[in-house]
């Protein structure tokens, strides 16, 4: 097989040929890092590769399961492989190496497939846009001069640039969604608890985070949801299991009319691209030839409340991080130690109390209320997914002259002013990226759709979404999209030939 036939497969293609015994995992894997080794010095999308490893397991792996010997990647952020480093992009962490699989891994694993290394992220998973400084940026391979998005952008990247059909990533503000918007790809985000965690945690975020993939067809997120759905009784967080099977709804129907609100406006009052208007009217355009009922609706939550309560959560949890970091190291942490956000989310979760985060908590729960209040007359809300496509690489990475600046005004902030600093550190990026956020604190599943391409060739998705644990909706109507004529995913791709002179 050519590299051009093997990345217009998915994952469910790939694991059919093996299971036919048409190819070898090992066939499949050669040609995944013939692909990597063509791509990544222009992309930088893996950071770290396991392949003696991975061709031993290759070799090995002659299983009956759903991905048996299918390639892939994960993200290097809580998606452990045992004996392997996983780094969350942070020097800090830069020699850490795992003693075992994560609960998330161990499922991917149990169902198959066979890991090739971990792609890139930013420190953290703190930023929409991937660009460490232990690693470099992770860039576009629609136009490398952009970003690929964050946190999950190696994984976006490698997948859109045609190294793997699917790749481990998280979605704590969007971080599935955001870089699929960025890249052409599909990325849903499940329902909180939907998916595992741990071990040696109960939750990622306090619910706000969720793992799981992005990927090229919608069948493989259906598919991988069937293969990741749990109920950890350990975890803070369930949600009840689908009885069905995901993969399965391809051709089935809803069971009843369906009503869709919509709306173009930033939550947070920042301008909207004209891109990310036409978009979303382009969708609803679509879904009114279908014969959707479609009303433009807001959806009454307070936007910049939800987003200060977002990143009070964000300064509490970095404080608790960079405390446990302090504790391994024997030592306070000093600016030169980690990235500008993450020190000033430290610094800032030094002052908040304990009255402070609670109360921002019950605030996800008034917005959770007010959104399941719309979903019980609409049964999809839909968002541009991003409110521009992808930022040019470093256009939204502070100079070493600006990261000074910011980090002196901290060190004179009171702690009401802590809270207005981190407001304004995130603003360019949140401009960027203000609509995801919200499925995030309320728990909802929502997914990122490839519908447009804007004049400059860059992709843009629209945002759907649904009731808690109404994945099975979102991937009903995904499905329809797909296999209609407003879907822009990979295919359209004009840089695949960039690097491969047969395509």
């Amino acid at each position: 097989m050519d590299l051009q036939t093997y990345m217009k497969l998915d994952a469910i293609d790939i694991a059919e040929l093996i299971r036919m015994n048409e190819m070898t995992s090992a066939d499949f894997l050669e040609l995944a890092f013939r692909r990597l080794n063509e791509v990544n010095s222009d992309l930088n999308a893996v950071v770290h590769d396991r392949k003696s490893r991975a061709v031993i397991e290759a070799k090995r792996n002659h299983g009956s399961q759903m991905f048996s010997g299918v390639p892939m990647l994960l993200k290097n952020l809580s998606q452990a492989v045992a004996g392997e480093y996983i780094t969350s992009s942070s020097k800090l962490m830069k020699n850490m190496i795992s003693e075992h699989d994560s609960n998330f891994v161990s499922r991917l694993r149990d169902a198959g497939f066979v890991f090739m290394g971990h792609t890139n992220t930013p420190e953290f998973g703190l930023k929409n846009i991937t660009e460490p400084k232990i690693y470099g940026p992770t860039r576009n391979p629609w136009n490398i001069n952009h970003s690929a998005g964050g946190s999950s952008g190696g994984s976006a990247s490698a997948i859109a640039s045609g190294v793997v059909p699917a790749a481990g990533a998280s979605d704590g503000g969007g971080s599935i969604r955001i870089p699929a918007s960025f890249t052409g790809l599909f990325g849903l985000k499940p329902t909180r608890g939907r998916t595992p965690v741990g071990p040696g945690s109960g939750r990622q975020w306090q619910g706000a985070s969720i793992g799981f993939v992005l990927s090229r067809s919608v069948r493989d997120s259906a598919a991988l949801l069937d293969v990741l759905q749990v109920v950890q009784p350990e975890a803070a967080f369930q949600t009840p299991l689908f009885p069905g099977e995901y993969k399965n709804l391809a051709d089935v129907g809803f069971e009843k009319p369906i009503r869709i609100a919509y709306s173009t406006k930033s939550p947070v009052g920042t301008s909207v691209s004209s891109d990310a208007h036409e978009a979303v009217l382009k969708t609803v355009r679509w879904l009114e030839k279908e014969g959707y009922n479609v009303e433009e609706k807001e959806n009454d939550v307070d936007g910049v409340q939800l987003m200060q309560d977002y990143y009070m959560m964000n300064s509490g949890e970095i404080s608790a991080l960079t405390s446990q970091l302090e504790r391994s190291l024997g030592r306070a942490l000093t600016p030169d130690d980690v990235e500008l956000e993450t020190w000033l989310l430290h610094k800032a979760g030094t002052s908040v109390l304990a009255s402070d985060f609670s109360r921002s908590l019950a605030s996800w729960d008034e917005a959770t209320a007010k959104m399941e209040a719309l979903h019980r007359t609409y049964d999809f809300f839909i968002t541009p997914a991003a409110a521009y496509t992808a930022p040019e690489v470093g256009e939204l990475t502070y100079s070493e002259d600006e990261q000074t600046g910011w980090r002196a005004n901290m060190d004179k902030a009171d702690k009401a002013e802590q809270q207005n600093i981190i407001w304004d550190l995130f603003l360019p990026s949140l401009t960027y990226t203000p609509f995801t956020q919200l499925a995030n604190l309320t728990g909802q599943p929502a997914m990122s759709v490839p519908v447009h391409l804007s004049k400059d060739g860059l992709p843009m998705g629209v945002q759907v979404m649904a009731s808690k644990g109404k994945e099975d909706m979102l991937l009903k109507l995904a499905y329809q999209m797909e296999q209609s004529d407003i879907w822009h995913g990979m295919t359209g791709n004009p840089m695949y030939k960039r690097w491969n002179s047969s395509l």
